[in-house]
């Protein structure tokens, strides 16, 4: 008999930009947003729906002033090296609304077995071009060399993010070779905001797909495509084809309302792509969306067609 894949969502509530990363000792790892913003939290489980249950740790939390005081967004747990490291934005607490969403990127490190046991020692920032609005950075190994993808303001282009990529020379500084490789152009990308951000890495097929989400985290918040030969030069930005439509978004059939700021991982046998992002159950929402506590952590397989690209469907409704 052939084996369904299925999960029951949400798989952890209030947990928005999910990551979830399967490990060589066969365990899952998770860490997202926490409604708070205040803190960043690990747990494992051998299994998707296990870490619904699974004891969150603090490994860090924020400093009462300075710049990692405020708006603690978008963790992602890595194994580089036979180390671990966690990625995260983090601004700084002033007495105007700016200081708040002045975001730096930043690494912490842990050289445990078991990262939700272990230390973490703060790496620092991770500098890139400008001292602008940047956050969600991701990191992904090819053909030997390390890159890291993130957004961030150019202070030249109009909107709030665009999506830059550099060789990285350690897992906490990068090159001076960044690239920019998509900035928001389409309806889709600029409802609320002009919002490329949130990329997550698919090796498949011969091609290396990158997703992201665009537009302000309501119900118009979706994701998008984009992807390179394996062959190509990852730092030219021809490289990278932008699928011109979102391939994930809203479902107001299945009650499902901005989907987006995605991760990757397997099932528990290895066979299916498995895609983790977040969403809400409904659509209207009482002030600023950041602070609606309410995207939940959900998941579910990736198919794939004839031409080797990958069919995420809709999001599907919560159980």
């Amino acid at each position: 008999m052939e084996k369904t894949y299925g999960y029951r969502n949400p798989i952890i509530e209030q947990r928005a930009d999910p990551w979830v990363y399967k490990h060589e000792d066969g365990y899952y790892y998770f860490t997202g947003s926490v409604p708070e913003y205040d803190r960043i939290e690990v747990r494992r489980a051998k299994t998707i729906e296990g870490l619904r249950d699974a004891t969150p740790k603090t490994v860090w939390r924020k400093y009462k002033s300075g710049p990692l005081s405020a708006n603690i967004w978008a963790p992602e747990i890595h194994f580089i090296d036979r180390k671990w490291y966690i990625y995260f934005a983090a601004a700084r607490t002033t007495k105007t609304d700016n200081g708040l969403f002045d975001h730096r990127m930043y690494a912490l490190e842990c050289d445990a077995a078991n990262p939700v046991e272990g230390s973490w020692v703060e790496k620092g920032q991770v500098k890139s071009k400008w001292e602008t609005f940047c956050l969600d950075a991701t990191s992904f190994e090819h053909e030997g060399e390390r890159y890291y993808v993130w957004a961030q303001k150019d202070p030249d282009i109009e909107g709030n993010s665009n999506m830059y990529i550099a060789k990285m020379e350690n897992p906490w500084t990068l090159t001076d070779d960044q690239v920019m490789i998509t900035t928001p152009e389409y309806d889709w990308e600029r409802i609320g905001f002009y919002v490329n951000e949130g990329a997550a890495i698919l090796k498949r097929n011969g091609k290396i797909f990158m997703t992201f989400s665009a537009s302000a985290t309501d119900h118009n918040y979706c994701m998008g495509l984009l992807y390179a030969d394996e062959s190509a030069n990852l730092l030219d930005s021809a490289s990278w084809k932008k699928v011109d439509k979102p391939v994930f978004q809203t479902s107001e059939a299945n009650g499902q309302y901005g989907p987006g700021h995605n991760s990757f991982t397997v099932s528990e046998d290895g066979k299916k792509d498995v895609l983790i992002y977040h969403g809400r159950n409904y659509k209207e929402i009482e002030g600023d969306p950041l602070y609606d506590p309410n995207r939940h952590t959900r998941a579910q397989v990736i198919e794939w067609d004839e031409d080797g690209f990958p069919i995420f469907g809709e999001p599907k409704p919560d159980a």
